[in-house]
């Protein structure tokens, strides 16, 4: 874990955003002694949410794959 002064943290706020994204944490500390922590956000995803795919299937077809389905 990597640990910046305020003042380094001000100038290369990039690499310490990068820092803290692959770390996990970074700590800055003030000039007064006090820490703070660093931490990335963790960003919620949908279990919906998934890449779509090309397939040439007509609608149909899919109707008549999942009445097959339901009939198991």
């Amino acid at each position: 874990m990597q640990t910046y002064t305020d003042a380094e943290a001000r100038q290369k706020l990039a690499i310490v955003l990068d820092q803290a994204e692959n770390s996990g944490k970074v700590l800055i500390r003030r000039q007064d002694g006090r820490i703070f922590a660093l931490i990335p956000e963790n960003i919620a995803v949908s279990p919906l949410d998934v890449p779509t795919i090309k397939a040439h299937i007509s609608t149909k077809e899919i109707v008549d794959c999942i009445r097959e389905g339901r009939e198991r």
